[in-house]
C-alpha cells in the first residue's frame, strides 16, 4: 500500500512539474510576442549535434523575427528572456534608458569566487563608483605613456616569427598572437615579463588559457545559474577554476607587496589599483584589486588576440587588401624616420579600417546582455518588460545585417572610410555608459602587432585552415580552434 501511495505522489509531482513548465513555456505566446522553437530543458538554447555558437543562433532568430516585432522571446532554460531586434530600441536600452538597464545580470559569487567580482560583472552603485575611478587609466595620455613598452613586446613578436621562418613555412596564428597579447598585458598591467612568446608553456600563459576552460560539471551548473541564482550559490558554482584563482591571487599579492615595500611606481594599471586600495574613502580590498587586475588581463589578451588573428586571416585571403595595408604601414613609417612612434601609428588610417572591418565581421563579444532593473514599457507592442528579465543585444546579427552593411559577408575595409562609418550599427565594444573601458588599450596593442607583422611578413592562407571558419561552441567570445597561415619574410 505504501508503495502505491509513494509512486502516486511521484507521478502527481512529475505531472505538476510538467504542467508548470509547459505553462512557463507559454509565456511569450500568451503575451503575443514571437518566439523560436522551445525544447526542454534548454529553452531556445541549441544543444547536441545542432549546437552552434550563440552568435549564429541569435542571427537566425534576428533574421526570422526582425520584420515582425521589435523583440522576440527567448528562454534561458526555463527563464523568459528578450532578444532585442529593433536598432532604435537597442539604442534606447544601451543609452537613453540606461537607468532601466544598468546591470548585466551576470551571475557571480564573490565569497567563493573573488575574481568574479570585477567591473564587467558588478552592478548598481558599486559598478558606477569603480567605473569612474578606473576610467582615467585608459585615457589617451596613458596610452601614449605605455606605447614604447608595447612596441618592445611587438618587436619580440617579430623576432619569434623570424625564428619560426627558419623552421616552418606556416603556423597556427591564434596561439602566437595570444602569447603576444599575454606578454603585453603582463607587462602593462602587472609589470611582469611573462616571456610566453619565447616559452609558450610558462605558467602565466597556461593559466590564461585555463580561464576559458569551464569548471567540472559547468554545463549543468551554468543552466542553474541562468535560472536560479540563489540555488547556484548554494551548490557553489564557480566562474573561475580554483587553480586559476590561486595563481592570480598569488601574483597580485606578491606584486602589491613588492611595490609597496620598495616604493615602486610604474604608472601602469596596477599603480592605479594600488592608489584605490590605499585611499581613505572606500578603499579597495585586496580581493577587489585582484578581481580588476584579473579581468583586465583576461579581456585584454583574449579579445585582442582574437581580433588580430581574424584580421590576419582576412588579409591572407585578400592579397590586394593586405598589400594596401602594408603600404599604409610603410608610408607612415617613412614619414616618421622609419620609427614606430605613437604619431606614426596614428597615421596608419587604412590599418584602422581593416581592424574596424574585422571587428564588424567578427565582434569578440557577439552578444551583449543587460538586466531590466525597472519595469520598461514598449509602446509599439503594448508590452511591459518586467524587472529582472534578461535582455540580449545581438551584436553579431546587427553587424551582418544587409540593411546596415552592403554585402556583410565580404571583408571591405573601405566601408569605414571617413564619413561612411555606420555609427548606429557598429558596436564591437558595446555602447552607452557600459561601453568597454579598455577599448583604447585593446585597439592600440592590436594595431601595433598588426603593423609590425605586415611590415616584416607576407601572409597567405594555409591549406590546413578550413574555410568558411567554424566558430567554437566552447567559448562565449567569438573564436575558432585554429587559423593556420603561411608566411614569408618581406
Amino acid at each position: 500500500m505504501f508503495l502505491v501511495y509513494f509512486f502516486s505522489c511521484v507521478i502527481l509531482l512529475v505531472c505538476a512539474c510538467y504542467l508548470w513548465i509547459r505553462k512557463r513555456f507559454q509565456y511569450w505566446s500568451d503575451n503575443g510576442i514571437p518566439c523560436p522553437k522551445i525544447t526542454f530543458p534548454l529553452g531556445t538554447i541549441q544543444s547536441g549535434k545542432h549546437r552552434v555558437h550563440s552568435s549564429l543562433s541569435t542571427l537566425k532568430h534576428y533574421q526570422q523575427f526582425k520584420k515582425l516585432s521589435p523583440i522576440c522571446g527567448q528562454f534561458l532554460t526555463i527563464q523568459p528572456a528578450i532578444l532585442a531586434l529593433d536598432i532604435d530600441l537597442i539604442k534606447n536600452i544601451l543609452i537613453k534608458d540606461f537607468e532601466n538597464f544598468h546591470d548585466r545580470g551576470i551571475y557571480f559569487n564573490e565569497s567563493l569566487d573573488p575574481l568574479s567580482a570585477h567591473l564587467f560583472n558588478l552592478e548598481g552603485r558599486r559598478w558606477k563608483n569603480l567605473r569612474s575611478k578606473l576610467t582615467p587609466t585608459f585615457s589617451s595620455g596613458k596610452m601614449k605613456f605605455m606605447f614604447s613598452t608595447m612596441v618592445v613586446v611587438g618587436l619580440q613578436l617579430v623576432k619569434v616569427l623570424e625564428m619560426e621562418c627558419e623552421k616552418t613555412p606556416e603556423l597556427e596564428i591564434k596561439d602566437l598572437v595570444s602569447r603576444f597579447t599575454t606578454d603585453m598585458i603582463g607587462t602593462c598591467a602587472f609589470g611582469l615579463d611573462c616571456n610566453s612568446l619565447k616559452n609558450p608553456n610558462v605558467e602565466f600563459r597556461t593559466m590564461g588559457k585555463k580561464v576559458f576552460e569551464p569548471p567540472t560539471n559547468n554545463r549543468i551548473k551554468m543552466f542553474l545559474a541562468l535560472s536560479y541564482e540563489r540555488l547556484a550559490k548554494i551548490i557553489g558554482y564557480r566562474l573561475v577554476r580554483e587553480e586559476v584563482t590561486k595563481f592570480f591571487m598569488d601574483v597580485v599579492t606578491s606584486t602589491v607587496d613588492h611595490r609597496q615595500k620598495n616604493n615602486v611606481n610604474r604608472n601602469d594599471f596596477m599603480d592605479i589599483l594600488l592608489r584605490l586600495k590605499n585611499q581613505n574613502d572606500q578603499p579597495l580590498t585586496l580581493n577587489e584589486l585582484a578581481a580588476q587586475a584579473f579581468v583586465f588581463f583576461v579581456a585584454g589578451f583574449e579579445t585582442s588576440s582574437t581580433v588580430l588573428s581574424f584580421t590576419l586571416f582576412e588579409l591572407a585571403q585578400n592579397q590586394n587588401i593586405q598589400k594596401k595595408a602594408r603600404n599604409d604601414v610603410i608610408n607612415a613609417l617613412a614619414n616618421h624616420n622609419e620609427e614606430m612612434t605613437y604619431e606614426a601609428l596614428n597615421d596608419m588610417t587604412y590599418l584602422d579600417f581593416c581592424i574596424d572591418e574585422s571587428l564588424r565581421k567578427y565582434p569578440p563579444l557577439p552578444l551583449l546582455v543587460r538586466k531590466c532593473t525597472k519595469d520598461y514599457y514598449i509602446e509599439s507592442i503594448n508590452y511591459t518588460m518586467k524587472k529582472g528579465m534578461p535582455v540580449m543585444i545581438p551584436i553579431y546579427a546587427i553587424h551582418h545585417d544587409p540593411d546596415f552593411y552592403e554585402n556583410p559577408e565580404s571583408f571591405i575595409p573601405e566601408r569605414f572610410e571617413t564619413g561612411s562609418k555606420n555609427q548606429r550599427a557598429f558596436m564591437p565594444f558595446g555602447e552607452g555608459p557600459r561601453f568597454c573601458i579598455g577599448n583604447r588599450f585593446g585597439l592600440q596593442q592590436t594595431k601595433i602587432g598588426l603593423a609590425l607583422l605586415l611590415k616584416n611578413f607576407k601572409f597567405s592562407l594555409s591549406e590546413k585552415t578550413k574555410v568558411p571558419l567554424s566558430f567554437s561552441t566552447k567559448k562565449i567570445i567569438l573564436s575558432v580552434d585554429g587559423i593556420w597561415l603561411s608566411f614569408e619574410k618581406n
